[in-house]
């Protein structure tokens, strides 16, 4: 059965060590992601998120972590396949070329419109990420107000 992949890749002036941290901190990431998160990721935990523009936490198991290379995660909640893999490479200039890619969803009209959303959505986390660790701006402060409930 053929399914469907949510891509975003993007180059930040920044090192593997340093994206690594932007990306399983949660101290880190609530300049550019989340609202709140419950832990660092490490190997086999669960960790909760909180976004601001959505009510709730959402739960994240946390599959696999290899420092400065490779993050795997499942936050659906349960629902099956829906693995996160987020693939850090080194680049010139003390950059990283990160690559995220959640699996998967169904060759469905559904599945077209959740796999446009999550592409969507990766590539606005790493604009956000990049904004954030090159700059220091926080360019997801207000963006989805329109969101909120």
């Amino acid at each position: 059965m053929q399914t469907l992949t949510a891509q975003a890749t993007i180059q930040i002036s920044r090192t593997p060590q340093e994206v690594y941290e932007a990306v399983t901190n949660p101290d880190m990431m609530r300049h550019y992601f989340i609202a709140t998160g419950t832990g660092i990721m490490e190997n086999g935990v669960t960790i909760e998120w909180s976004f601001p523009e959505f009510p709730g936490k959402f739960p994240v198991l946390v599959k696999e972590v290899r420092p400065f290379e490779y993050i795997a995660f499942d936050w659906s909640g349960g629902e099956p396949g829906q693995l996160v893999e987020i693939f850090l490479a080194a680049a010139n200039d003390n950059a990283t070329v990160i690559k995220v890619v959640e699996h998967e969803m169904q060759v469905t009209p559904e599945g077209i419109l959740k796999m446009r959303g999550q592409t969507e959505g990766w590539a606005n986390f790493l604009a956000c990420m990049k904004a954030y660790l090159e700059y220091g701006i926080h360019l997801r402060k207000g963006a989805f107000d329109f969101m909120k409930q």
